[in-house]
């Protein structure tokens, strides 16, 4: 899984959550829909906003959602995915984008592709997925050409550059390429309106794509002795920092001007996750679930500042028969009864969890209760908070920032 929008689970509202998952989900199977299972490699988080977006701005229909089937990154469990042509458009853009980004490897001579036979393997397999893209594309009347003819121009773009070149001039043309993904949303929801605002949206997402990329494999690209864009033109992080908080604002200013059938999604994605996006990649910000964490005003969240009582469990015994949170106190309803899985049942959930690594990273549903769990390597407590949500600097003063109803100005 690859892209820049990871977004902490925690500072979703279970409904934006459920959405979030349902456009995942839905970008996975139209690949699988369409192309074959071996395609589904190529889901990420950053093609899911196309589908998110065109539903952002389409009228709702009774078939924009789906019942799919169990899966094992579901904990085996159905769940309700989007479908339509939002999600293919994501489909196609992820296969033409994941092509580009195999030949870049592969330019780059990454790892096993410095060997002939392999990287002639992932070439067939990149223009394959060119050719699966493209036919969507044309379905849907958008011209993947547009994004092929980008990613061919950007190695001659890199080969050109050196010290003192701009670094917007090598990121154009991943610009060019996201600008028309993000337009034809418009396109396909009935809002021509829309095209270009998001165009610069998409735009801007791409130059932020592009130099967060850059900022996080410096260090590696420099061990290896990879072409990497801020070493080549002696570009310093604070300017590519201040490069990159120049787009977070520009991406807001274009969502203002597009208009949404429901855009909360698209909105915390685009203008609150995508600044986590950046912190997290500067380093200058963590989950505010992690001890040790930076929040947004700079300072580091404490259990001073973030009272155990708030979320966790209240102060003393919690198994005292005389504590409010204990057993035996008032105000505690009985959990209700769960529904276990048998013994094999539940065996085969747990392989199916562990082979998708879900028991590794992320969240999942215990195989046998079905209890909400955290993977090994997700280190969020959200015991040392008082704020679940954090969603950005700028919705200080909004009661429920996860739902974003909050009428913010971002």
């Amino acid at each position: 899984m690859f892209g820049i929008v990871r977004p902490c689970t925690h500072r979703l509202s279970e409904g934006l959550r459920t959405e979030w998952m349902a456009h995942l989900c839905g970008l996975c199977l139209a690949l699988r829909s369409d192309h074959g299972q071996f395609a589904r490699i190529v889901t990420n988080y950053d093609g899911l906003i196309v589908s998110v977006l065109t539903e952002a701005q389409s009228e709702r229909t009774t078939g924009w959602r789906r019942t799919a089937g169990p899966c094992p990154l579901r904990a085996m469990r159905t769940a309700p995915v989007a479908r339509g042509e939002g999600a293919r458009l994501a489909a196609a853009v992820s296969l033409v984008l994941a092509s580009a980004k195999v030949r870049d490897h592969v330019a780059d001579g990454d790892g096993l592709l410095r060997r002939r036979p392999v990287a002639a393997a992932a070439r067939r397999v990149a223009a394959g997925w060119d050719r699966a893209g493209a036919r969507t594309g044309a379905q849907l009347g958008f011209d993947t050409a547009l994004l092929v003819d980008a990613v061919d121009r950007q190695t001659g773009i890199e080969l050109a550059a050196g010290p003192g070149t701009p670094l917007l001039t090598i990121t154009e043309p991943t610009e060019t390429a996201t600008a028309a993904a993000f337009a034809h949303t418009a396109v396909l929801a009935g809002r021509p309106q829309n095209a270009e605002p998001l165009a610069e949206a998409g735009r801007l997402f791409g130059r932020l794509a592009h130099l967060l990329d850059a900022v996080e494999d410096q260090e590696a690209d420099a061990a290896s002795g990879a072409w990497n864009p801020l070493t080549a033109t002696g570009t310093s992080r604070a300017e590519a920092r201040r490069l990159c908080d120049d787009a977070l604002h520009g991406v807001r200013l274009a969502l203002r001007d597009a208009e949404f059938t429901d855009g909360k999604l698209a909105h915390v994605l685009l203008a609150h996750e995508l600044r986590q996006s950046v912190d997290r990649a500067f380093g200058t910000t963590a989950c505010s679930h992690q001890p040790g964490a930076v929040l947004l005003d700079g300072t580091a969240a404490s259990s001073a500042t973030h009272p155990t009582g708030a979320f966790g469990p209240p102060p003393g015994n919690p198994y005292a028969p005389t504590n409010p949170g204990g057993p035996g106190g008032p105000g505690r309803p009985p959990e209700p009864p769960r529904d276990r899985r048998g013994l094999i049942m539940g065996c085969l959930v747990w392989a199916g969890l562990a082979c998708t690594c879900q028991m590794c990273c992320g969240t999942f549903e215990d195989p046998w209760s079905h209890q909400r769990r955290e993977g090994l390597c997700n280190q969020c407590d959200c015991s040392n908070c008082s704020d679940c949500c954090e969603c950005c600097d700028c919705c200080s003063n909004c009661s429920d920032c996860c739902s974003c109803d909050c009428g913010c100005d971002c």
